[in-house]
């Protein structure tokens, strides 16, 4: 079972910045691709983030796009997502989960083994 343990969520105003950070438990992050999702209250889960692990190649949503980056210290074994100039929109819990990848790419679907963290809470309001 592939597992991460998210961090670093918070209350923050519109325009503001967040790191959230993506720990892998019991296994090397660099072995899989790693996507990260938001959940609004009454939304749907929804993919706003991946990373391929072998090529580094990445994809962001249209609605964060220019305003979200990741990161990787693969000493510490963690992803960060750098979310800045936050909007009320991005408000939710977020999660990373290993994700499958394709060819160079990564996408959004979800490997056999992968299991859902408790998340991190976002909160972007004045």
């Amino acid at each position: 079972q592939l597992q991460f343990v998210e961090s670093g969520g918070g209350l923050v105003q519109p325009g503001g910045s967040l790191r959230l950070s993506c720990q892998a438990s019991g296994f090397t992050l660099r072995t899989t691709a790693i996507g990260w999702f938001r959940q609004a209250p009454g939304k749907d889960r929804e993919g706003v983030s991946c990373i391929n692990n072998r090529t580094s190649f990445a994809n962001f949503v249209d609605s964060v796009k220019g305003r979200f980056s990741l990161s990787r210290d693969d000493a510490k074994n963690t992803l960060y997502l750098h979310m800045n100039n936050l909007k009320v929109e991005d408000t939710g819990v977020y999660y990373c989960v290993p994700v499958v990848a394709s060819d160079r790419f990564c996408t959004y679907r979800l490997k056999p083994t992968s299991i859902w963290g408790q998340g991190t809470q976002v909160t972007v309001s004045a």
